[in-house]
């Protein structure tokens, strides 16, 4: 029979390191395949889950197997403070892009165009997790599957769909890219099959991605105000498209589909 250490290096290499309790807990929540689990303290650790997560807290019970603090900070890069860590199955890239191509689609894809801060694409992911939104694609050479991606987004890669493409194999749909010459977002309502593209946090919008936008649209923003952090940019953008479904009225966010936090 083998341990939990021969476990976690039989599926290291393929698998989606999980970071902590949080990103265990939102992974569960969320269908993902968790083949091996452990933790510095189980008891601490399902202490946790009866406090924030009791929805999985039978399942984590399952899972989470005692290792002793230098194996744990062996097995992962940066330790977490809940001395929790898992790998997961990534899901396949063929499923992706199935449902990033369905139609009619009910809520927006967010397009990064070639960004630059592991973190940022992070916490994108876990506004569009949030947002109920259809998918977070990238373009450029980020990998949104970096394990410090998986850690800014809490584990949220398995609420939502996220993929890396090319900007010409973007889904379907009308393309609103956010730019500092575009008109007014309060004046645009964004349809649920909108495809959200906004660039890099040192150069925008790429001649390509620009090129192909239907519309460019700039969020408000004081005078002498450089920028806004890109997630920002997304979290207004996102609230935008909830609150614009029908004339005076916003669209409810989905419900957390289980207890806890």
């Amino acid at each position: 029979m083998t341990g939990p250490l021969d476990r976690w290096r039989a599926h290291a290499e393929d698998a989606v390191l999980l970071d902590g309790f949080h990103a265990l807990k939102h992974a569960l929540r969320f269908g993902a395949e968790v083949p091996v689990a452990v933790t510095t303290d189980r008891e601490a650790a399902l202490a946790l889950a009866e406090e924030l997560a009791v929805d999985v807290r039978d399942t984590l019970a399952g899972l989470l197997t005692e290792v002793s603090g230098p194996a744990y900070a062996a097995l992962v890069p940066r330790p977490h403070p809940t001395g929790v860590a898992a790998l997961a199955v990534r899901p396949s890239r063929a499923a992706g892009l199935a449902a990033l191509a369905r139609t009619p689609r009910t809520a927006p894809v967010v397009v990064l165009d070639n960004p630059r801060n592991l973190g940022n694409a992070g916490a994108v992911i876990r506004l569009a997790a949030g947002f109920g939104a259809t998918g977070v694609v990238t373009t450029g050479t980020l990998d949104p599957w970096h394990p410090a991606v998986v850690r800014g987004g809490a584990g949220l890669h398995f609420a939502t769909t996220v993929e890396h493409l090319d900007v010409g194999d973007l889904p379907a749909g009308p393309l609103f890219a956010l730019d500092p010459e575009g008109e007014d977002i309060r004046g645009t309502r964004l349809p649920d099959d909108a495809v959200l593209a906004f660039g890099s946090e040192r150069t925008g919008l790429s001649a390509e991605l620009r090129a192909r936008a239907d519309h460019l649209l700039r969020l408000p923003m004081r005078p002498q105000v450089s920028s806004y952090n890109l997630a920002t940019s997304v979290a207004m953008t996102l609230y935008h498209w909830s609150a614009s479904g029908a004339p005076g009225a916003a669209r409810p966010l989905r419900r957390p589909s289980a207890p806890g936090r």
